[in-house]
């Protein structure tokens, strides 16, 4: 049996008596396991009091196999369980009223990140918009949030920049558990559905991944470990540009290049900024896919040697400034279709804002730039302060 410091919203879930007489539909993917890595879904289908009726995978889908990102999953059925497997990630986004017709309750148990792009929890919004029009309820099942649940970073996202990747405006790295963004959105985004957060127990804000006792299992396929949870805050940036941010590598997110950089010197510009928690280290990598696929990159690793101090988002566009003046001829903003949007510029709608792309073209200071994003920063850590559930 496990030693975990915490107890999942899944555990106390199932130990409870909500899930007696229903006909339960559970959102989850590979990451819905507890400490000895039960996962949720056969805790509930091999329940004798409830009856397990309709499964929903979200982006990278139930198995989460699709390995890059914009890749639509089918619907299917479960091989042993026998029950539908509804994608949420493919024609709909959003759970029809046919697929939530013979429910009684809708259970969410999915592994967040601590990023505003991450779409799970954009699954779960759009979840409890079509339990409301149906009069469902939903369980969401809390988890830790991976890289703590204290610091805040990053532009919070303006209007005009909503998309698949960014609903609310919230920051980059916003400090809250999936049950608290869902109090959140449900509450003073005023989706008002009904919903019942089931918390963990033994989780502090100050607690990173390893320090629950908790395994890591890649919540997605391109977060294989804590390391590139750390640094995805910022680094998922680099998704809307033309450098690699390392996809097709077994470091991504840590990586990031392109064939026209150069390592040694973009490393030195970045560590003589000596910016806090990170050091960068020059590397050569070849993605086996996407960006630059089986080309040699020449770019840098962020070793972050200090996670409570490394300021992500702040690193990441350290990168951009460093990246675009070194190659300013070759330095680009990817350009659109991205996540279902076909006129907004990708990096708009990761960032949040125009202004960050904005600021970045007209070289700006890194302390300008982060300066621009710090009073709705600040409004936004007020409001969070009304949804936290953990000290």
């Amino acid at each position: 049996m496990s030693r975990a410091r915490v107890s999942l919203g899944s555990d106390n879930l199932v130990a409870s008596s909500r899930l007696s007489g229903q006909r339960v539909g559970l959102v989850c993917n590979p990451a819905s396991v507890n400490a000895d890595l039960q996962h949720t879904l056969d805790r509930v289908a091999t329940r004798s009091d409830a009856t397990l009726t309709a499964v929903f995978g979200p982006q990278h889908g139930l198995h989460a196999v699709a390995q890059d990102n914009m890749v639509e999953t089918p619907h299917g059925r479960h091989s042993e369980y026998d029950v539908p497997v509804y994608s949420l990630y493919s024609d709909s986004r959003e759970p029809t009223a046919e697929m939530l017709a013979d429910l009684d309750l809708l259970v969410i148990d999915l592994q967040d990140v601590g990023t505003r792009v991450y779409t799970y929890v954009y699954t779960m919004a759009n979840c409890l918009r079509a339990a409301r029009r149906q009069r469902l309820p939903v369980i969401v099942c809390d988890r830790p949030n991976p890289i703590g649940g204290i610091a805040v970073e990053g532009p919070v996202l303006q209007g005009g920049c909503e998309s698949f990747v960014g609903q609310f405006p919230i920051p980059l790295r916003h400090g809250m558990t999936i049950g608290e963004l869902a109090h959140l959105f449900n509450t003073h985004f005023e989706i008002a559905a009904e919903l019942d957060v089931v918390p963990m127990t033994g989780w502090s804000r100050s607690m990173f991944f390893d320090d629950t006792g908790l395994p890591w299992i890649m919540p997605s396929p391109n977060l294989p470990t804590l390391d590139s949870a750390i640094v995805y805050p910022g680094s998922v940036l680099f998704e809307g540009t033309t450098l690699s941010e390392g996809r097709g590598t077994t470091r991504p997110f840590e990586l990031v290049g392109a064939p026209w950089l150069d390592a040694a010197a973009l490393t030195k510009t970045l560590n003589d900024l000596a910016l806090p928690g990170v050091i960068f280290r020059p590397v050569h990598f070849e993605p086996t896919f996407q960006k630059h696929a089986w080309q040699m990159c020449s770019g840098c690793q962020l070793h972050v040697v200090d996670r409570d101090t490394f300021k992500p988002v702040v690193s990441a566009v350290a990168i951009m400034r460093a990246a675009y003046a070194l190659t300013p001829r070759s330095f680009g903003w990817r350009q659109p279709p991205y996540e279902y949007e076909t006129v907004k510029l990708p990096i708009d709608i990761l960032s949040g804002t125009e202004t960050l792309r904005r600021h970045i073209d007209e070289n700006r200071s890194l302390t300008a730039i982060a300066a621009a994003w710090e009073d709705a920063l600040a409004e936004f850590s007020d409001v969070r302060q009304r949804y936290l559930l953990y000290k």
